[in-house]
């Protein structure tokens, strides 16, 4: 079985500048291409998205025609934007050239921009160029995102990190709830992402994880989940190849095409990633 991670980081301090990299001592280094395909390929990853890293603003666009030309599995990327500028529509016409979709990170502080009306009429652009548009909420400001995704209703959405629950303290709700009313709209999906680094980073279990992700497939359906690795925030809590053994443990007593649908083919349609890309 074929996996596509829709959810790839690539940090290379030479090239470019991650702001935020300094309050995070963890991951503040280096993270190539190399490093990550030296795990990928025995846990049966065979191509990739590569997921914009908040680079400083100045960079955005470095970083995708960065991320573009890495190749070796590499399909695609999802570039960083700014919505709430009123110079996004030229930026747009630009970049969607080149990239698979957009996202702009909201769980440092910029989610009253997602409020706006210049916001939500510049993501309605997306829709003419058939790109998605990643939300990376908090789960308290998940209504945010009902809000944005009912604005746009002809904008493809995905939920990153199943809505990012606060899963070391088992807190449960309001989270199922937001994912509920999330879930309700036809024009977003869910990514199973990463989410082991919200969990207990020494001690987290699969069964920790379960809830969380059986809640997110029972409300988005089969057809509206992808997979994703979040490498390599997933490492604060282990390796890729735990995350996909974890993964495979929380799919247990699902069906081939089920799997098949989570780890590559709701992939390929929403991300319109052709068989044939390299």
């Amino acid at each position: 079985m074929q996996i596509i991670d829709t959810h790839l980081h690539l940090i290379y301090l030479d090239r470019l500048r991650y702001p935020w990299l300094d309050g995070d001592p963890n991951l503040n280094r280096t993270f190539t291409i190399d490093e990550y395909l030296a795990q990928a390929s025995s846990a049966g990853i065979t191509k990739m998205l590569h997921m914009e890293v908040d680079v400083a603003e100045a960079d955005m666009e470095r970083e995708t025609t960065f991320a573009l030309g890495v190749g070796r599995g590499v399909v695609g990327a999802i570039s960083a934007c700014r919505p709430e500028s009123a110079e996004f529509p030229a930026f747009l016409e630009r970049a969607a050239r080149g990239v698979r979709g957009f996202r702009r990170v909201f769980h440092t502080g910029a989610h009253e921009a997602a409020r706006t009306p210049l916001f939500k009429s510049n993501v309605r652009l997306l829709s003419k160029h058939h790109k998605t548009f990643d939300l990376c909420f908090w789960p308290r400001h998940i209504p945010i995102a009902v809000e944005l995704a009912k604005a746009c209703p002809d904008v493809q959405f995905v939920l990153d990190h199943c809505g990012i629950p606060n899963i070391r303290e088992h807190e449960l709700d309001p989270w199922r709830d937001h994912i509920r009313d999330i879930a309700a709209l036809p024009n977003v999906a869910c990514k199973i992402s990463g989410v082991i680094a919200y969990g207990d980073p020494v001690n987290w279990t699969v069964n920790d994880l379960r809830p969380y992700v059986e809640h997110a497939i029972e409300n988005f359906g089969w057809d509206r989940v992808v997979w994703g690795s979040d490498w390599p925030v997933c490492t604060v809590a282990a390796n890729l190849g735990r995350w996909v053994a974890a993964t495979h443990e929380l799919l247990e007593g699902t069906s081939e095409d089920e799997k098949e649908r989570l780890f590559e083919q709701n992939a390929r349609r929403i991300y319109s990633i052709a068989s044939v890309d390299a």
